[in-house]
């Protein structure tokens, strides 16, 4: 399991700023590698902004050089330095302010689209909106639908890096559940062979009628 919190997004950036091979990224962020070519082509992850993670401490830019000078080079995850940074706890609801509300239902829509195993009330905790917002968003019944872009609360302000990071970590073990049940709906059940009933093939009659053989003669007779 790959240790990239955020897989897709930084699968974007590399394409976008490396040379690195589908495989060496598909290695990296734990995807799939016609996953990274369909990020490639626009198929998947269409209008996702890329994470930067060389910004993010989680790849240098050194490890990024071995990689494109050797295509077998398997990318290896940084050390974090951050980890042991406490966070202090915060009390109550997050306070934003009136000019970032209008763009909760952004950060919400991305949540839907690219992390639906973080919780509503994670959701909820982590940029100060309601759950009646969050149903809103996802049935597509808010007042303002139609303008709704999906875009990572980081980059509107509503929360720093690290608790965007903290909140995906705790449900990693649910999104691995979740892409397994998926994997297994996607399999399905196999095309059952064909199956010859000889029943099928038999040109006798049930209706007791008449089945001996006729002579031209008898064809015929009614003709005279």
């Amino acid at each position: 399991m790959s240790e990239v919190l955020m897989p897709k997004a930084t699968a974007v950036w590399l394409l976008d700023n490396t040379s690195l091979t589908f495989a060496q990224i598909a290695e990296f962020c734990g995807l799939h590698h016609l996953e990274v070519k369909g990020i490639a082509d626009g198929d998947v992850a269409e209008n996702m902004r890329g994470v930067d993670p060389i910004a993010g401490g989680i790849l240098s830019r050194e490890e990024i050089e071995r990689g494109e000078s050797d295509e077998s080079y398997k990318l290896k995850v940084a050390e974090s330095k951050i980890a042991h940074i406490p966070q202090p706890k915060r009390k109550g609801s997050r306070y934003t302010p009136v000019i970032r509300r209008q763009d909760k239902p952004d950060a919400v829509a991305w949540f839907i689209r690219n992390h639906p195993e973080v919780s509503d009330a994670q959701i909820s905790k982590l940029i100060g909106t309601t759950k009646s917002t969050i149903n809103n968003v996802r049935d597509k019944s808010h007042w303002n639908s139609g303008n709704i872009r999906p875009v990572d609360p980081v980059s509107l302000g509503l929360c720093s890096q690290i608790e965007l990071d903290e909140v995906i970590a705790k449900s990693a073990e649910k999104r691995r559940r979740m892409e397994a049940e998926k994997a297994k709906t996607m399999e399905g059940p196999g095309l059952a062979p064909a199956q010859d009933d000889a029943s099928a093939y038999d040109t006798s009659e049930d209706d007791g009628g008449d089945n001996r053989d006729l002579s031209a003669d008898d064809i015929f007779k009614n003709f005279n």
